[in-house]
């Protein structure tokens, strides 16, 4: 797992989704998987379900296309299964988060919508930079997270911002 796929996993976590990472799907009758869904999270009172594939690539939209395609295809198809025995909505929100892109001119990789990860720090930020430390610090089995509200907390002290 990537630094980016833990990140996203541990803020849907902390915000009270279950969340299933790096799922092997549709398995071969020769053996291995038609493919892997990096982060899949159900929130149970929001009714909200999501499937992110965070990439850290460098490819050309049209081969992003092509990546992104087969991976959202198999979402679709075999998410429902992932929560057996739960209510799950019927539409799946479909992210493709990028680390190096923008999505000023592309909003939307496959069906699924581009996020960049600017934007995935900043809805980051602002959620945790308003907590203190010593009253309500992100629990420790959240270290990506925790270290964000660390730095946010010490930016201004420290002279980083």
């Amino acid at each position: 797992m990537n630094h980016l796929e833990q990140l996203v996993a541990e803020w849907y976590e902390y915000r009270g989704y279950f969340v299933r990472r790096n799922v092997q799907v549709g398995p071969r009758p020769k053996g291995g998987y038609e493919c892997e869904l990096d982060v899949v999270a159900f929130h149970p009172s929001l009714h909200h379900l999501v499937h992110i594939e965070p990439s850290m690539d460098a490819h050309s939209w049209a081969k992003r296309e092509e990546r992104y395609s087969k991976k959202f295809e198999a979402g679709r198809k075999y998410i429902p299964a992932l929560f057996e025995g739960i209510n799950l909505p019927k539409d799946i929100e479909q992210i493709a988060l990028l680390g190096f892109a923008s999505n000023a001119n592309v909003k939307t990789l496959a069906g699924g919508r581009v996020m960049t990860s600017s934007e995935l720090f900043i809805e980051m930020v602002a959620e945790i930079s308003g907590k203190k430390v010593a009253s309500a610090a992100v629990p420790e089995q959240y270290p990506l997270l925790r270290t964000i509200q660390f730095a946010c907390e010490h930016r201004v002290s420290a002279g980083w911002c």
